[in-house]
């Protein structure tokens, strides 16, 4: 590992200040220092003395402590960046970032210890520097940071650490509540982040010099970072890539296009990652930025992606930034609102009560905004669905559904096609009224039956002797099955059972079944 380090470090050679210097190769380990480093560095070293007298002690401790004596005055990296002309600086901050691209294994806290207290402070270094803004960064200095934030930052998640995200069968939404874990190389690797952050926020960087280094591949890469367990790395890569997004209009349609299909992948194979939310969270922000009218590439994604993503059994991790996204689209354009009820519809759940809730929600949530001419184009498979709910036996989706009359917009919809609609959920509101278990859910019940009395009282009570009708044709249709079942079963019991070689003869009509 001190090798590593070392290799990391500017040498002076003897010709340095005779002959020209060349850009080091991409395929170099030492790649993020830069052409003009290297005679930054000699220019340090001509002026050693009056840099190591200004060294403090705790520097040349942990130098000494770090790398051998014999080269400690030679380490350009360890110098405090106000200890250099503002000439220098740029060649000082490459020099720091090429030795912050030695990586350690965290999983031993013993392991190393005092190289990663040195790279933690040379991190912290970069830090201040880049936030305080006080040089313009030049091409070579985007480079070396970019990719030393890709040696630290880039990385293949072992298997054990994604078990439970590519786990499929009966078990793969057992671990779903369990506790995140923690990234243990995390001290090290918010220092990165925060650096990225500042860095891509600061006046001081070109974006369009910028934008060659973080560029497609930079970016699926961060995005690849979005699976990590860790909640506090994802959040940190939520604001990142938003800042992306923001600094670079012309990354914008792929960085969309990238999400788009992380989505698919979640959702039509594996159903298993851990940044939906915050990258739903970050498509809220982009939806509320949407021009009008609505791009057809937009609407697409609406039905596409968002919709698709209430399929899901994990939808509960992610339901609350799903649901901002989908309410911006219609408080955008609230033609979709038929749309999205129409998807809300296709994937209602019909064997998880909590799914039936949640949806129910952001059905309110969507019909608090909807207008006339939407609402009656789903108002009866709508009315239909939400019958179903009041029936139900589990008493938070019976409650949850007839909590929607609670809501004076709904109200006044239903109101205005009371005639439609009244028909369809009477049959509900008796069933319920007559036998269901719980008791709040029949109190609320009667309440919406009193509302629809005092909206129109003949309405009401013509329904309810239609109702009567029907449910006296299917008290005597039931009289009859079962008086027919007993005709069958008394047959058969007095018929003798056959017994020797009897034939017996069948014909097609008596062997044809009516399907």
């Amino acid at each position: 590992m001190l090798k590593q380090i070392l290799s990391k470090l500017p040498r002076k050679s003897s010709d340095s200040s005779d002959s020209p210097r060349t850009p080091r190769s991409s395929s170099n380990r030492s790649s993020p220092r830069s052409s003009t480093a290297p005679s930054g560095h000699g220019t340090q070293r001509s002026s050693g003395g009056a840099s190591a007298s200004g060294r403090s002690n705790a520097t040349k401790k942990t130098s000494s402590a770090v790398f051998p004596a014999s080269l400690v005055a030679g380490i350009e990296p360890l110098v405090p960046f106000k200890d250099v002309p503002s000439s220098e600086k740029m060649n000082l901050f490459v020099s720091k970032l090429s030795l912050c691209c030695v990586t350690f294994d965290f999983t031993d806290p013993s392991k190393n210890s005092i190289e990663k207290g040195v790279k933690r402070q040379t991190l912290i270094e970069l830090v201040d520097f880049v936030g305080a803004g006080t040089v313009k960064f030049n091409e070579p200095a985007i480079h070396a940071l970019c990719k030393m934030c890709a040696v630290n930052l880039f990385r293949v998640f072992p298997p054990n650490y994604r078990a439970n995200m590519i786990g499929g069968g009966s078990n793969g939404g057992e671990n779903d509540d369990d506790e995140p874990t923690f990234d243990p190389a995390w001290p090290h690797l918010q220092l990165v982040y925060d650096l990225l952050l500042k860095f891509i926020h600061s006046s001081f960087v070109d974006a369009k010099v910028a934008k060659k280094y973080m560029d497609h591949s930079f970016i699926l890469k961060l995005l690849e970072l979005f699976d990590s367990e860790d909640p506090r790395e994802r959040e940190c890569l939520k604001t990142i890539l938003h800042r992306i997004y923001g600094k670079f209009m012309v990354h914008r349609p792929f960085i969309r296009k990238s999400i788009n299909n992380i989505f698919y992948r979640f959702v039509s194979e594996t159903e298993r990652h851990n940044g939906i939310a915050e990258l739903l969270e970050i498509f809220g922000s982009i939806i509320s930025g949407f021009a009008l009218p609505l791009k057809e590439e937009h609407k697409i994604f609406l039905w596409r992606v968002l919709i698709p993503l209430h399929k899901p059994k994990s939808i509960g991790a992610y339901f609350q930034q799903l649901s901002y996204c989908i309410t911006q689209f219609v408080e955008k354009e609230p033609k979709l609102a038929s749309v999205v009820v129409k998807g809300l519809l296709k994937y209602w759940p019909i064997t998880s009560s909590q799914k039936e809730v949640m949806f129910l929600g952001e059905l309110e949530e969507i019909l608090e905004t909807v207008n006339m001419v939407e609402f009656q184009k789903v108002m009866v498979p709508l009315f239909w669905r939400i019958g179903c709910c009041i029936n139900s036996c589990h008493f938070q989706v019976a409650e949850r559904s007839l909590f929607l009359w609670n809501n004076d917009h709904i109200v006044n919809l239903i109101g205005h096609n009371r005639h439609v609609i009244l028909p369809i959920i009477l049959p509900a509101l008796e069933k319920n009224a007559q036998s269901h278990w719980n008791q709040a859910v029949v109190n609320l019940t009667l309440n919406v039956r009193k509302i629809f009395m005092e909206m129109d009282d003949e309405l009401f009570l013509s329904c309810h002797a239609h109702f009567k009708e029907e449910e006296a044709k299917e008290a005597l249709e039931a009289k009859k099955r079962k008086q027919i079942w007993e005709q069958l079963e008394n047959a058969a019991a007095n018929v003798q059972p056959m017994t020797g070689k009897t034939a017996v003869l069948v014909t097609p009509l008596a062997s044809s079944i009516a399907c």
